[in-house]
Formats: structure tokens, sequence, C-alpha cells
């Protein structure tokens, strides 16, 4: 009889609040009203320029928005909208060994986004974002350049969702 009552509790609170269309189970907080989002292509404004890093910050953000999300993704103009830069894009030496020489490098990586919820201007902001990957100082960066920046997007496009949608 306990069980049959966990169940109905479960059933319950769990038809709420996926009904209520405020809480998803990836964690995110989004406006009930909110049907649609966009993601503008973010171009690369760094000194140092990888070819392919603004596309696949654009495609890493969107693919989380339409994964983590239920909100249909448009062009331009969604409900929630990201913008925004790769301001940063550098490598610099760590790890300073007796010799003078670096035993690591560090790829830091970072982005400026523009968000806008149309619903709730006070979940508005601009906000640079960045982080870093530590590598052997003996490998050339174009070796690890396409997993540091793999990782990295990862570590970004988190906090940008975490920042944007997600209210803890």
């Amino acid at each position: 009889m306990k069980k049959l009552r966990l169940h109905i509790v479960c059933l319950i609170v769990a038809i709420v609040c996926g009904g209520c269309g405020i809480y998803s189970f990836s964690g995110a907080s989004i406006p009930p009203e909110a049907k649609t989002v966009s993601v503008q292509y973010f171009p690369n404004q760094a000194q140092l320029i990888n070819p392919t890093l603004s596309n696949d910050f654009t495609t890493a953000l969107r693919d989380a928005m339409m994964n983590q999300t239920s909100l249909d993704m448009v062009e331009s103009g969604g409900d929630l909208a990201f913008e925004g830069e790769i301001t940063d894009y550098r490598t610099t030496p760590v790890a300073i060994t007796a010799g003078q020489t670096a035993a690591l490098n560090r790829l830091t990586i970072t982005v400026n986004v523009r968000f806008t919820n149309m619903f709730d201007e006070t979940k508005n902001f601009e906000t640079k974002f960045s982080h870093y990957e530590d590598y052997p100082s003996d490998q050339d960066l174009n070796a690890v350049q396409e997993s540091l920046t793999g990782t990295i997007i990862e570590a970004l496009v988190e906090d940008v969702f975490n920042k944007a949608l997600v209210n803890w």
C-alpha cells in the first residue's frame, strides 16, 4: 500500500512539473510562454584564428539548445536569443621548469555572449566566458588543437547554458 501511494505521488509530481513548462529535467528554467530560441553565428575576432572555431562553437550552442530544451530553433529573433563573438584564442606557456622552459602550454578560448530573454529582461546579460586546457609543451598545438578546442567548447557551452537557463 505504501509503495502504491509513493508511485501515485511521484506520478502526480512528474505530471505537474512536466506540464507547467517551467522546469525541464535538464535543469533548465524556461519561461512557459517561450517557444523559440535563436543562436546567431559567433564570429572569431581573436588575434589568432582557428578557422573552424566559430562554426564549432555556434553549432555546439545550437545543439545544446535543441537537445536540452523543448524550444524550436529559429534563424533570428527567438524568444530567447544568443549572439556574440569569440574574443580570444591564445596559447601561453605555464609551469616553467628550472631551465626556463615551459613544461606545459595553455590554450585559452574566450567568448563574449549576449543573451536576451523576451519575457524577463532581468535575465538578459552580456558576459565573457573563458576556459582553458593545458597540454605538454613538447606537443605541437596543431596536433592537439581539435581535442583541446572540443573540450573547451563543451565547457563554454555548459557555462552559457547554465547562466542563461538554469537558476540554481
